[in-house]
């Protein structure tokens, strides 16, 4: 998994993470949002939140705003089992998803790079 992420410059969230991916579709189908969900496959870590701090897993489907998002976001907040996940969509399209004490993705992404 570790190796993926190096080898490709953006990897797709459901080789790099499949669970999560599998996860993510499944929390989206049940928040009523099935036409994000068929989009999961498709998405790519495109960078990661470079915060550092030790409970952040945040990473970004598109590349990150130079300032704020357009008048067409939105924030959808997931109801996952453990921590937490929420999505900044932008028009149809997942933008970042911020995941919040999930050690497994976040080991994932510090391979990602610096």
């Amino acid at each position: 998994m570790f190796s993926l992420i190096r080898q490709t410059q953006h990897p797709l969230i459901v080789d790099a993470l499949p669970s999560f991916a599998i996860e993510l579709t499944e929390l989206l189908v049940k928040a009523n949002e099935s036409v994000l969900a068929e989009h999961v496959k498709a998405l790519r870590i495109v960078d990661r939140c470079r915060c550092e701090d030790d409970f952040c897993a945040t990473f970004y489907t598109e590349p990150k705003p130079s300032g704020r998002y357009g008048s067409d976001h939105r924030c959808i907040e997931l109801e996952p089992k453990e921590g937490m996940v929420i999505l900044d969509v932008v028009g149809s399209r997942i933008a970042r998803v911020e995941v919040l004490y999930r050690d497994e993705v976040q080991k994932v992404l510090r391979a990602f790079g610096p």
